[in-house]
């Protein structure tokens, strides 16, 4: 996309909602949902930098991009990936555990009745060269990837190079959501940006994974704007 804003070193593009959706419409390629966490890790730069298109997923990004000057509404990845699953006519799935992506499957096609799943793969794979042969075959228009980060961007990196006419989406848990197997926040918590709280609260042992990154990002911005 044509506005993009760069924070602590990384591109990201500064679009709404209807605005993203509808490039990732148009155009192929490999789609980052961004959070503090991905940035705090130095081997994802080059990667983020390379993508299509990078939005501003995670609450401490919107909090970010607004430090130095951006005021944008964080665009939930998720949300995302599933405007995108009601836009595509063909669609792969690979990640999450076997039983988990069984059941993303049959509540997606429960929800969406025109959705056609054209591939899908558990994430316990140990032969990617044969994952990625066998989704290059299928060909689908839409890629969501649910590895983990980064082993998901990694992966998307290699087939986008094989598959230029697809999107690949990182979702990181979003199967464990559209399964059952976890509950998203509610609609209150998800539009005042502290879906990570809820989770937290859910899943404790999530602390550690958050704090201090969420701070430590913060600082960092801060620190970047001010020339430290």
């Amino acid at each position: 996309m044509e506005n993009r804003a760069k924070l602590l070193g990384y591109d990201i593009d500064i679009c709404s909602f209807e605005e993203a959706v509808d490039y990732a419409k148009k155009h192929s390629g490999q789609v980052v949902t961004i959070n503090p966490e991905m940035m705090s890790n130095p081997d994802m730069l080059e990667i983020v930098n390379s993508a299509e298109l990078v939005i501003p997923d995670g609450i401490g990004v919107q909090i970010g991009l607004k430090i130095i000057g951006y005021d944008v509404k964080r665009i939930p990845g998720i949300q995302f990936a599933y405007r995108m699953l009601e836009e595509s006519d063909s669609v792969a799935l690979i990640g999450a555990k076997p039983e988990v992506i069984e059941k993303t499957i049959n509540n997606l096609k429960n929800e969406i009745p025109s959705l056609n799943i054209v591939y899908a793969q558990d994430g316990y794979f140990k032969d990617e060269q044969k994952v990625l042969a066998e989704l290059k075959e299928k060909n689908p228009r839409l890629v969501l990837c649910a590895l983990g980060s980064p082993k998901q961007e990694l992966f998307i990196q290699k087939a986008k190079s094989q598959m230029p006419d697809s999107l690949f989406i990182g979702v990181g848990g979003s199967f464990d959501v559209w399964s059952g197997q976890v509950e998203r926040a509610p609609e209150i918590w998800q539009k005042l940006g502290l879906e990570w709280l809820y989770r937290t609260i859910k899943e404790p042992k999530r602390f550690r994974r958050i704090f201090p990154t969420l701070p430590l990002f913060v600082l960092r911005v801060l620190k970047e704007k001010k020339g430290v």
